[in-house]
């Protein structure tokens, strides 16, 4: 019998408030409605993944503990209506300090072997820093999925991120791909818009991808499903919004 092998995804940005967790969140959403077996990892101490797709974080195991090696994390692991989750919460933070053990790089990645099996998709979020956090991420992952925004500030540090890549690449996974760039809260009207998609159009070459034809609209909707636990698919099935990330979906992972 052929075990199938997770494809996984990280959401990165090392610039905050780009919408990376709505990116990692709402293609989860998507994915379990096309039937798809999809796990959600909250690399982030903020834990804003974990909220928005309805996990327990209060006194459940979360993935400091798995990082941590206190349990595995098949044990952390949470059933939501959305898809299976790994919540964090604020102890995660501590990690940075407390992973300090040669081949700290590749802990994530060892969990997840454990249960790459049992998945179709594996999605991982990340904190806004290129953190030991950030870097297990990387070293994990098939593909990155790198959400922007159009404002000339979301294209800082887009530099530093090239080089963490390649540097990934050459000492620790020789595989890992950028799959591409979304443009997320995209106004076509806006001259500023404009400027930054043909820049970044530009940094996708210098990372080897592209920028997605698909973007994702700034819309209410978007904002107001986290707080109903649900994604925009789920919360507002109709909306232009839904439709969006559905074909953008289909299109960063190739369905």
């Amino acid at each position: 019998m052929d075990l199938k092998m997770a494809k996984i995804i990280t959401v990165t940005n090392q610039k905050g408030g780009v919408g990376k967790t709505t990116t990692c969140a709402t293609i989860c959403g998507c994915l379990s409605e096309l039937g798809k077996s999809v796990l959600a990892i909250d690399l982030d101490p903020q834990g804003n993944l974990s909220f928005s797709l309805g996990a327990e974080t209060g006194g459940a195991y979360t993935m400091y503990n798995a990082l941590k090696h206190e349990v595995t994390l098949y044990d952390i692991i949470q059933h939501t209506e959305i898809c299976d989750i790994a919540p964090a919460n604020i102890t995660l933070s501590a990690c940075e300090l407390e992973l300090t053990s040669v081949g700290r790089e590749h802990i994530l990645k060892e969990q997840i072997d454990t249960i790459i099996a049992d998945y179709d998709y594996i999605l991982i979020d990340t904190p806004p820093a290129l953190s030991v956090l950030t870097i297990n991420a990387y070293v994990a992952s098939d593909w990155l999925i790198i959400p922007m925004i159009p404002e000339i500030l979301s294209l800082q540090g887009f530099a530093q991120l090239k080089e963490t890549i390649q540097a990934i690449k050459k000492y620790y996974n020789k595989s890992l791909e950028v799959r591409g760039i979304l443009l997320n809260q995209y106004n076509p009207r806006l001259i500023l818009t404009k400027e930054v998609e043909e820049l970044a159009v530009i940094i996708a070459e210098q990372l080897e991808t592209e920028v997605f034809t698909q973007k994702i609209a700034t819309s209410v909707v978007v904002a107001e499903a986290p707080a109903h636990g649900k994604t925009v698919t789920k919360y507002a099935p109709r909306s232009k919004s839904a439709k969006e990330w559905t074909t953008a979906t289909r299109e960063m992972l190739g369905i």
